[in-house]
């Protein structure tokens, strides 16, 4: 983007001057339009070089959320309503969004509008920002003429995946935190604790039992090989947070996930609540169904899933009905199966799929309220185990040197 200025007569007639942002002077004069401002002159600002270092540009920039694309569409669908220009509205929202990416991005679609570019295909060059399943609704809108539509079915779509993005995160925060806090409690106890024992043992120079053997060892390792330790620790955690980034460790992991204990089945029907929802969606708005299922393949969240509804359009192609290709995936539910095979024969599949969708948002949130009942047992029996370990290797040598010196 460069900076220009201008100076032009707007619709009274009077002058006017000031300052854009613009790819060329061509797209600086469409922008001036859009605004019906009558272009006199455009000028290139060379802006004096600043020296000065802004903190902005060395730190990484902040992805966009889901509540800045939820009130991207709520504005959006306020300006449609109200007969502003689509132009004219994204140049807007563009000059005074806080999000210094977004606001880029909303320049560079407005520019892409400016030159004749439909509003879904210049969305389609940031798909980093907006998903396959927003600039499909944004295409049906705009094909149908109704763009405000589309922006309304976008937000309850973006809400809807915020509370679902907020439970996941309540249900696997307390295993997260819980697990962390003991492994950093055990370190410490190796670190710290256990040699002051094994100094006391080995001045009393009594013969210790195996799991206080085992124990010193263990803690004599730590004490030794503190480094390693870190590097085995904090070089594991970079290699699979690096592998499941790949695209066979990115399938791997995504397959893994849903057969977590506990925590698995939430993963699974999230993404069949994803699935249903989404499908029901498009089907709605009139997206015919292979478009849809290519663009839900890439709004469940989960590449495992994607992988057998791409199976499954691949199927619909080659003239299988829904239900038998949905079937022969072996990856949804016999509820989904029913409710597909009763909306393609009567015609309603998105009202039954919604209905779906209603169903497991239950079920997740039953899930999630009884999760902390289900972990606690695990956890219990985990720390049960780290305290026996201690008590034998600790205590046990204590109570045989005291049992030796009363007899």
């Amino acid at each position: 983007m460069a900076a220009f200025s201008y100076s032009g007569k707007n619709p009274e007639g009077e002058a006017v001057t000031g300052r854009l942002d613009a790819s060329d002077s061509k797209a600086a004069a469409g922008q001036l339009m859009a605004k019906h401002i009558t272009p006199i002159t455009i000028k290139p600002l060379i802006e004096k070089q600043n020296n000065a270092i802004d903190l902005a540009d060395l730190l990484p920039e902040k992805k966009v959320s889901l509540d800045d694309l939820a009130m991207f569409c709520r504005q959006m669908k306020a300006l449609s309503r109200a007969g502003i220009p689509i132009i004219q509205a994204i140049a807007g929202l563009a000059e005074h969004h806080q999000h210094r990416g977004f606001a880029n991005a909303l320049k560079d679609i407005n520019t892409r509008l400016i030159t004749g570019s439909t509003l879904a295909s210049a969305m389609a060059n940031y798909k980093a920002i907006f998903s396959e399943l927003f600039i499909g609704l944004i295409h049906v809108g705009e094909s149908t003429g109704r763009l405000d539509d589309a922006f309304e079915k976008l937000i309850h779509h973006i809400e809807l995946e915020r509370e679902t993005q907020n439970r996941i995160t309540q249900a696997v925060r307390y295993p997260i935190m819980v697990t962390s806090a003991m492994a950093i409690a055990m370190f410490i106890i190796n670190l710290f604790v256990i040699p002051t024992f094994a100094n006391v043992f080995a001045k009393l120079g009594a013969e210790l039992p195996l799991p206080t053997k085992v124990l010193m060892a263990t803690s004599q390792f730590t004490v030794d090989y503190w480094w390693l330790v870190l590097m085995l620790v904090f070089g594991s955690i970079f290699g699979f947070l690096h592998f499941i980034k790949t695209g066979a460790g990115e399938l791997w992991w995504h397959e893994k996930k849903l057969r977590l204990p506990v925590i698995g089945n939430i993963f699974n029907k999230t993404a069949l609540s994803r699935f249903t929802r989404s499908f029901a969606m498009l089907s709605e708005s009139g997206v015919p169904v292979l478009q849809a299922l290519t663009i839900v393949a890439g709004a469940v969240g989960n590449r495992y899933i994607s992988q057998h509804i791409l199976d499954m359009r691949r199927g619909v192609e080659r003239g299988d009905s829904l239900t038998r290709s949905a079937a022969a995936t072996k990856m949804f539910t016999p509820l989904i199966l029913q409710m597909i095979s009763v909306g393609e024969e009567s015609g309603s599949l998105d009202v039954l799929l919604n209905d779906v969708s209603d169903f497991y948002e239950q079920e997740i949130d039953y899930d999630l309220k009884t999760l902390a009942d289900a972990i606690e047992p695990i956890i219990l029996v985990f720390l049960g185990f780290m305290v026996l370990i201690l008590a034998l290797g600790v205590f046990l040598p204590m109570w045989n040197l005291g049992s030796a010196m009363t007899g």
